[in-house]
């Protein structure tokens, strides 16, 4: 595998969380943040781990059914938000309703 390949799928994982860090104000963006570490990870781990020759076809598999539960419990979390609030921004939770 070609270096600048490699610094690229090392340099998604960190993309990724930045973005999660920085994009706060909408529940979808964070979602959608996780699901990018999340894929990120799905190509970062079985290529590092075929580097130095662990060969494990089931990594891939169970970071992908992890990334479908996390997407679903997500999206359903997001569905719920916006029927209770009508909106997906993050500040709307934290406001105190007397």
């Amino acid at each position: 595998m070609d270096i600048s390949m490699m610094s690229l799928l090392t340099l998604l994982p960190m993309v990724a969380i930045l973005n999660l860090i920085t994009n706060q104000s909408h529940f979808l963006m964070t979602l959608l943040s996780l699901e990018g570490i999340t894929l990120s990870l799905v190509l970062f781990v079985p290529i590092s781990l075929s580097l130095i020759n662990i060969s494990n076809p089931m990594v891939s598999v169970i970071l992908l059914t992890f990334g479908a539960c996390e997407a679903s419990i997500g999206l359903s979390l997001l569905v719920l938000m916006s029927r209770s609030y009508g909106t997906d921004m993050l500040s709307s939770l934290t406001v105190n309703k007397c």
